[in-house]
């Protein structure tokens, strides 16, 4: 039997003290029976044209409800961050909707007088400086904050690509925010919510994962961002481009490739004639 599938079937139990089986997922009732058979502490019974699941040994079934999932009080818990209340719900921070309501992405400027405003509160970011004394920084972003950047947002999913600079177009003044591997959702409805910078540009992978990376970009801001193809993408693809990376992540591709913009043509039909994904780190590699 699964906790999960147990644990939940319990406390549906625990509130109410007896259930129709029809209110219980076909996992539930398998995991009830079992229980039933070996702790004694829950019975199935006919009840009219269905059956009843009910508690028949309260003490045991308390022992056994707490061991699952300790819990707190309703009025504590709803005080508590929200994996402090799985954790008393199933012992497990990761056990529901696991997600933290704040999102820190990794921030880093590329040249001088970058900064960021919360006009609200009048704070600023000053990224120039920090990015010169620590390297880096970063803002505790919500959908309903009011920051934004005079200057453009570039989105890169390596780290090599944060770490060194030279590959972005000369005299670029802008922000690097490193997404590492896929965006987050709460990175796409903080970016969706207001204008966040003065042009929001991914540069993905040219691979399954990356394209359906800007196509959900391009769902939520759609013109407003653009995928940046890096200079001779064209003999860098035929090139350097790998057959297996391709193949890896062609279903995200599939998902991908009605929903990109038609400047994007070229770069899909090519990806698609010859089966080759391109990594971004190509950016600095020398083409015939």
């Amino acid at each position: 039997m699964t906790d999960q599938a147990l644990r939940a079937a319990l406390l549906k139990l625990h509130s109410k003290g007896s259930v129709p089986a029809s209110q219980f997922t076909p996992a539930q009732r398998n995991a009830l029976d079992r229980f039933a058979r070996q702790t004694g502490a829950v019975s199935c019974q006919r009840q009219g044209r269905g059956d009843v699941y009910g508690i028949c040994d309260q003490a045991v079934f308390e022992t056994h409800v707490v061991e699952l999932s300790p819990q707190v009080e309703p009025s504590v818990a709803e005080q508590l961050p929200l994996r402090a209340q799985h954790v008393a719900h199933a012992r497990n921070s990761k056990a529901r909707q696991h997600q933290h309501d704040s999102y820190y992405p990794l921030l880093k400027a590329v040249g001088d007088a970058v900064s960021w405003f919360e006009g609200e509160h009048g704070a600023e970011l000053a990224l120039s400086a920090f990015t010169r004394n620590l390297g880096a920084a970063t803002l505790r972003i919500q959908p309903d904050d009011a920051w934004h950047t005079d200057q453009a947002l570039w989105l890169v999913e390596n780290q090599a690509l944060f770490d060194r600079t030279d590959w972005l177009p000369a005299g670029t003044h802008a922000t690097l925010l490193y997404y590492g591997g896929q965006l987050d959702g709460r990175l796409l409805s903080w970016l969706g919510q207001r204008p966040r910078a003065s042009r929001i540009i991914l540069f993905p992978d040219y691979d399954g994962v990356g394209l359906a990376n800007f196509a959900r970009l391009y769902e939520v801001l759609g013109d407003a961002c653009e995928c940046w193809l890096m200079p001779q993408w064209e003999s860098k693809l035929a090139r350097y481009g790998s057959n297996r990376l391709w193949r890896d992540t062609l279903r995200y591709f599939i998902g991908a490739v009605d929903h990109l913009p038609d400047y994007m043509r070229d770069l899909i039909e090519q990806m698609q004639r010859s089966g080759l994904a391109l990594e971004q780190e190509a950016v600095w590699l020398p083409t015939p």
